[in-house]
């Protein structure tokens, strides 16, 4: 497996979405906007909101043709994170993870919560917790989602896990929605020791809103 690696990508201070007058929104992923903001606006809860969420995230990662392929487009030595939308109040993000082989992430938080459904290959996500003495360890089996699969997060229900792609010869693409404008929250890595990096990812792209 290539090292695993949370480097900040180059973001543009002004990037809210990856519509552009070259990359308008697709009619699917508008669709999915639209009804995800109701959802945020009128769930009334975190379980309620992540009912929802999960119901409209399943089904837009149930069709594979409507995710640009520049958002698609994996690096050769770590993952990507493009994003393709960001509410105007900051109340969600829509980011597309696209992992090359072997690629994957370090033990990390969120913060806040947020939902992954896998659109194309596979990924394994390894949930994590933390002993008596303040270190790491794998909590429960590690998820294997196939493509149409869709898990969530949140400091409330399990906030911290390792992810990796499961396909050592191919790409994978998952899609992830977040309960905030997730490229510019400030999270942590981990060592199965317990110590604690804060970081903030940034996005791979650096379209900026028209």
């Amino acid at each position: 497996m290539r090292k695993a690696a949370f480097t900040p990508a180059r973001r543009a201070p002004l990037m809210r979405r990856m519509e552009t007058p070259n990359h308008p929104h697709p009619p699917r992923l508008r669709a999915f906007v639209r009804q995800l903001e109701h959802a945020v606006a009128h769930a009334g809860g975190e379980a309620p909101l992540l009912s929802r969420a999960r119901a409209l995230l399943r089904d837009l990662v149930a069709h594979d043709d409507w995710l640009p392929a520049p958002f698609a487009r994996p690096h050769p030595q770590h993952y990507q994170q493009y994003l393709l939308h960001a509410d105007a109040a900051q109340r969600f993000s829509v980011v597309s993870f696209v992992w090359g082989p072997g690629q994957g992430t370090p033990i990390h938080d969120h913060t806040v919560w947020g939902l992954i459904g896998m659109l194309r290959g596979a990924e394994e996500s390894q949930p994590y917790a933390r002993d008596a003495r303040g270190r790491w360890h794998p909590h429960g089996p590690a998820r294997r989602l196939q493509p149409g699969d869709v898990e969530a997060v949140s400091p409330t229900i399990g906030d911290v896990h390792r992810v990796r792609n499961a396909l050592a010869d191919g790409v994978s693409v998952s899609i992830h929605v977040y309960g905030a404008d997730i490229g510019r929250v400030r999270r942590h890595v981990f060592t199965e020791e317990g110590a604690a990096k804060p970081f903030v990812s940034g996005y791979a792209n650096t379209a900026v809103h028209p």
